[in-house]
């Protein structure tokens, strides 16, 4: 991307730049494209950033010459980027989400059991859709839930009673065996619930609790906010 961005900025073919046409200058005119033209992040900014630093870091080491070039590029600051403010429901927002679905369809039972295992568990929605009937283990005294996080980071998080009465309930309903490598939250189709499916189904039931709950039509809320606390 730098590459091109150099060659259309100076007008001449990619194969024609030098490295000093890369300079200091440059590389900051990129960097401010990115969030004003291409509209990244700073986030994304910085990672663009991070990836031209190790490409300079090399040339540094690979040519002495080039050095001094390499080095007003590397020296360049990342950008700080705004911490939003954490939003947070109460006990009583939450209860408001969870009730929301409509309990006599097959669809609300499942977003209700959906909403309920977010919010005992605190697991990320990447890790609700992931859980398979054999990671359940409901039998008492003990039901847990095995949880794969991102990097093998998997953990094991103790189910409460209301939400093991959920997932019997759910498991039930869809024929599934505990010991069966079958997902636990599914689509229409029957297929493993995507990332969209779980945040419509936040979406949804916000419409409806924010009846009860109007402070929640000032709260953005996605399958990520916490509660204070999600009990």
């Amino acid at each position: 991307m730098l590459i091109l961005f150099a060659a259309a900025r100076l007008r001449r073919k990619p194969a024609a730049l030098t490295l000093e046409d890369l300079d200091r200058d440059l590389v900051l005119a990129f960097l401010d494209e990115l969030e004003e033209k291409r509209n990244n992040s700073v986030a994304t900014r910085n990672a663009r950033l991070a990836a031209i630093r190790s490409f300079f870091h090399h040339v540094a080491a690979a040519d002495p010459a080039s050095f001094g070039v390499a080095q007003r590029v590397v020296t360049i600051p990342i950008k700080r980027a705004h911490i939003e403010v954490t939003h947070h429901l109460t006990s009583a927002e939450v209860d408001a989400l969870i009730a929301a679905p409509d309990p006599k369809t097959p669809r609300g039972r499942r977003d209700r059991a959906f909403l309920l295992f977010l919010a005992r568990t605190g697991a990320r929605v990447s890790e609700a859709t992931g859980v398979n009937a054999n990671d359940l283990q409901l039998e008492r005294p003990h039901p847990q839930v095995l949880l794969r996080g991102k990097g093998r980071r998997d953990r094991v998080v103790p189910i409460p009673k209301d939400l093991a009465r959920a997932l019997t309930t759910l498991l039930s309903e869809r024929g599934i065996a505990h010991h069966e490598p079958r997902p636990i939250f599914a689509g229409a189709r029957n297929e493993r619930l995507t990332r969209f499916g779980a945040t419509h189904i936040v979406r949804r039931a916000a419409a409806e609790a924010v009846t009860i709950r109007p402070a929640l039509a000032d709260k953005p809320i996605s399958p990520h906010i916490s509660g204070t606390p999600w009990p």
